[in-house]
């Protein structure tokens, strides 16, 4: 039987990485996705409080049992570390209380990701408006990690995201690294990046966490997959 992690993804933007994270991990492993509801598209701290809701969640993770999943993931990085990291906390806890299956967030899935590579000191390329970004730098630094540099792309909502191409997402990566940081971070999971992890590492020279690659990786962690990936950047080749 393979390995089959749920994903609760807030509207259309970038939810074809899953397909071409599934594709490359191979028949062992599957991540059905559902779409939760996304009553506005916007970067903006009441919009998405309102993405990251227990009503919104909840309706979502009730159909996500209906794909058979061993885990549950909420993959969105700001309707998670929105909360801070005590409401994110609790909104994982309900999660898992509407399921009764292992459950977390990207904005953990970050965290956790870099503890499994030992990494300490992390730049920040986000696609956010400046006063959302720094709250994700927030959450990172209540997590222990040094955020040595966080750049601000100031995009306002998810679709538009979701419109960035191979080269520009290549670029915006290696004009906002930092010679200090032990990985790169690009938070999004309104942003396509897995088809290009290899790439992303390659042009920045170190290890590269997106959103949607640890999203994956968190959510098959959770489902039993201890295995190691190849074509989906540093964080696939190390035993969970």
């Amino acid at each position: 039987m393979p390995f089959t992690a749920g994903i609760l993804y807030p509207g259309y933007s970038a939810e074809d990485d899953y397909p071409t994270l599934a594709g490359l991990l191979g028949e062992g492993c599957r991540l059905p996705l559902v779409h939760t509801e996304m009553r506005e598209d916007a970067h903006r701290v009441d919009a998405l409080l309102d993405v990251g809701s227990r009503e919104v969640l909840a309706d979502g993770a009730r159909r996500l049992l209906d794909h058979g999943v061993s885990s549950v993931l909420w993959g969105c990085t700001s309707g998670s570390f929105v909360f801070g990291p005590e409401g994110a906390r609790e909104q994982v806890e309900k999660l898992r209380a509407v399921t009764g299956l292992p459950t977390s967030s990207t904005s953990f899935a970050f965290v956790r990701a870099a503890q499994a590579l030992g990494v300490r000191r992390v730049a920040v390329a986000a696609t956010y408006p400046a006063d959302v970004a720094e709250r994700f730098a927030d959450f990172l630094e209540a997590a222990e990690l040094e955020v040595v540099r966080m750049s601000s792309r100031g995009i306002i909502t998810a679709a538009e995201v979701g419109t960035l191409g191979r080269e520009e997402v290549l670029e915006f990566a290696a004009a906002n690294d930092d010679a200090r940081a032990e990985a790169l971070l690009l938070p999004d999971t309104a942003l396509h990046t897995a088809a290009w992890l290899d790439d992303l590492e390659e042009r920045v020279g170190k290890t590269v966490l997106t959103a949607n690659q640890v999203t994956a990786w968190e959510a098959l962690r959770l489902a039993g997959d201890r295995g190691t990936h190849n074509g989906l950047g540093t964080l696939f080749r190390v035993p969970g």
